[in-house]
């Protein structure tokens, strides 16, 4: 069978118009020529850097933007003599200027997403895409059926990535995340991808603005059987709601509508285990593979 890609329902738009991705894909580019120049792994840039080696890759890549403060530190560390200062203005201007970089059905909840104050995720179905290691993104797009293009699956793990500056900024929105079980069983992409996606998960668990936990399989009683759905709060907005069934998706605004699931949610934190409790469970399976 071919592998082609039919006309989607809600087509996607060209993302970035205004030039933004070059900016960051050609400072991405800088920060790796500087890096090796001065003879430093990813791993240590990171470190000296006070951020994350996957955070570095994803920058000299261009899938994650260099924000001003790592520019401000990786400049005397990398003896880029004030090239990367000189960008921090371009940078905080682009910015502004970027366009949300999703399909064109899903734009109106990711822009809310990237004003969020509070967002409470609950998934029984697989890790959720702020949490995804880019592996793990890439082994769900390649799944996905009808079979998408070499292209769109790139492009899509790249604004999957780009999500996850919302970790970055301080100060930080307030997280939560109840993952099934299930979802830590499911080896999506094999045993290699499988493990980096629980060390990411005990990464982000750990973050101080992050509460991640686990809802077991062995409970005898599950307050969100119908699905997986976010709690979203905007800056100076009201809590809203979103759900996605097989990409057709839901944006709820309804208050009753939101306040019930905002119980629902409740709930699901009562009844799932504490966070270090969940940690530890994730670093057991980690440790059995």
């Amino acid at each position: 069978m071919a592998n082609t890609e039919p006309e989607e329902r809600r087509p996607e738009r060209p993302a970035e118009e205004d030039g933004t991705a070059h900016l960051f894909r050609a400072i991405g580019k800088q920060i790796k020529v500087l890096r090796v120049g001065a003879g430093l792994s990813q791993k240590e840039l990171g470190a000296r850097a006070h951020c994350g080696e996957d955070l570095v890759s994803a920058m000299e890549r261009g899938v994650r933007t260099p924000q001003p403060e790592f520019l401000e530190l990786a400049d005397p560390l990398l003896g880029a003599g004030g090239v990367l200062l000189a960008a921090i203005d371009d940078v905080r201007e682009a910015q502004k200027k970027a366009r949300t970089r999703h399909p064109e059905w899903y734009r109106g909840y990711a822009s809310l997403e990237a004003l969020a104050v509070q967002l409470y995720v609950y998934t029984n179905q697989s890790v959720p895409g702020l949490l995804q290691t880019e592996a793990y993104a890439h082994a769900m797009f390649t799944q996905w059926k009808p079979l998408l293009s070499e292209e769109t699956i790139e492009k899509r793990v790249a604004d999957r990535l780009a999500r996850q500056q919302i970790f970055d900024p301080w100060p930080s929105p307030t997280f939560s995340f109840i993952l099934d079980e299930s979802v830590l069983l499911r080896p999506i992409g094999g045993k290699t991808v499988h493990k980096e996606q629980l060390r990411k998960l005990l990464r982000i668990g750990s973050m101080r603005t992050v509460q991640l936990q686990v809802m077991p399989l062995a409970r005898e009683e599950q307050p969100s059987l119908d699905g997986p759905f976010t709690l979203l709060t905007p800056k100076k907005q009201q809590q809203v709601a979103y759900m996605e069934i097989h990409t057709y998706p839901r944006l709820i605004t309804v208050l009753e509508e939101v306040r019930v699931l905002a119980v629902r949610y409740g709930i699901l934190q009562s009844e799932a285990l504490t966070p270090r409790d969940s940690l530890a469970l994730i670093e057991k399976m980690l440790g059995e593979l």
